[in-house]
């Protein structure tokens, strides 16, 4: 695998990501904005709303029908929260060169028809088609209210808007209900030129080959665009430091409570400075070696189910759990428990060992999937080096005990929040 960036424009790069175990490659644009309540739902619908038409593919039917004629090529559009901004991708897939017999490069003819929808969108007198935005707004709001009704997401999502209040880590990376009902043809057109001029931009390739002149044709694109203020993606701060921390209650017509604790660590930024969190966080909730599924889960049967995970470059890590009313409060102790005996070094080689294999082994999975491939370098842009999953399993095999002790005692509880049922007490 060899990967090389290149430089298009200012704010705008190239990578080519050379791996020939796919049949397709994979082409994905991806704009980095920063995360604002003002601009959050207009940000997050766009990618939607422009693949699924342009002024030269008017309707989804004759989209579709150039992606048949490109071998079943297929788009994908996405919203990620990248720390302290909003990640806009848009992906086509086509089948690599090598398979076929058209004189003209496939993967040249999906990235000029990705540039297309992309820079051509279906627009009339400065606004998005009033079609095209409510059906793209319907599909919004229905994703937002899908993630409120599966609470586990809920839950998280609002111990995250607590613990980051009045920051830009703290929004929701799609906005609220009552944001995407504000956006208009309008304000997404603006939210398109803002895109194109001010967000940093990655398009990112990954397959076999790399077609003649491919990055020079789409820097071309660029130079008739003005840009300015180009989003800053590599600053990115960490939880505000709390004296005490914060505890939120919320009841909720649901049987199983829900129980979310959020941690700030010391110990945070790219993969340089803060790989040992990794393997704390795992060996404290991550597989069923951890601390907390072996002994809050297992032994004590105190959770439902009991996780940990981190946001190693927001220094966050965060422990959600599914509890009765009756142990809500004993699995928080519990769980505060297992972190000190972490602190204390009295984790098992077993369990240090068994982490450091399962992160292993989960590493070598990205080259499994293209796609995923994709994503892992799209969610690198603030790295200092550009690390393959390869070069990270490494990194992991060096990492000591001490280590996972040093990033174990920058570890602190910041907030945590509970959503337990409406008849019972508040514990």
């Amino acid at each position: 695998m060899l990967n090389k960036i290149v430089k298009l424009k200012d704010g705008v790069e190239g990578l080519f990501v050379k791996n020939e175990r796919f049949n397709t490659t994979s082409i994905s644009f991806n704009f980095y904005l920063p995360l604002k309540k003002e601009t959050v739902a207009e940000n997050a619908l766009l990618p939607f709303i422009l693949t699924s038409c342009s002024k030269k593919y008017p309707s989804f039917s004759a989209l579709n029908y150039k992606l048949n004629k490109l071998y079943g090529a297929r788009l994908d559009a996405s919203t990620e929260k990248y720390g302290d901004c909003q990640l806009l991708r848009m992906t086509v897939s086509v089948i690599d060169d090598r398979f076929t017999f058209d004189s003209d490069s496939l993967v040249k003819q999906a990235s000029e028809l990705l540039l297309g929808l992309i820079f051509a969108p279906s627009v009339e007198d400065g606004a998005f088609l009033e079609n095209d935005v409510e059906r793209e707004k319907r599909k919004a709001i229905e994703h937002i209210k899908g993630e409120i009704a599966e609470k586990r997401i809920y839950a998280k999502n609002r111990l995250l808007s607590e613990m980051f209040k009045d920051t830009p880590y703290g929004l929701p990376k799609c906005g609220t209900v009552e944001d995407v009902e504000k956006t208009d043809g309008k304000s997404l057109y603006k939210a398109w030129e803002n895109m194109l001029s001010s967000a940093f931009v990655r398009v990112q390739v990954v397959g076999a080959s790399l077609p003649n002149r491919f990055f020079e044709d789409i820097a071309e694109k660029f130079q008739n665009v003005e840009r300015s203020n180009i989003t800053d993606c590599k600053f990115c701060l960490p939880a505000k430091p709390t004296e005490k921390p914060k505890t939120v209650f919320e009841k909720m017509d649901v049987k199983q409570g829900k129980l979310v604790m959020g941690f700030s660590s010391e110990m945070y930024g790219d993969d340089d400075m803060s790989l040992p969190l990794m393997v704390m966080c795992d060996i404290f909730g991550g597989g069923p070696y951890s601390r907390l599924f072996s002994n809050v889960r297992e032994k004590m049967s105190l959770c439902y189910y009991c996780s940990a995970s981190s946001v190693r470059y927001k220094g966050l890590l965060t422990v959600d759990s599914g509890v009765e009313t009756a142990n809500a409060e004993k699995a928080q102790n519990e769980i505060l428990n297992q972190l000190e005996i972490i602190k204390r070094g009295e984790f098992t080689d077993f369990e240090f060992q068994s982490s450091v294999k399962s992160i292993c082994d989960s590493l070598n999975t990205y080259y499994d999937s293209q796609n995923s491939l994709d994503l892992w370098y799209a969610l690198k842009i603030n790295n200092q080096n550009l690390y393959s999953p390869k070069d990270i399993a490494e990194k992991i095999k060096k990492i000591t005990r001490e280590d996972v002790i040093l990033a174990a005692k920058g570890v602190k509880l910041h907030t945590v929040y509970k959503l337990l049922p409406k008849e019972g007490p508040i514990c």
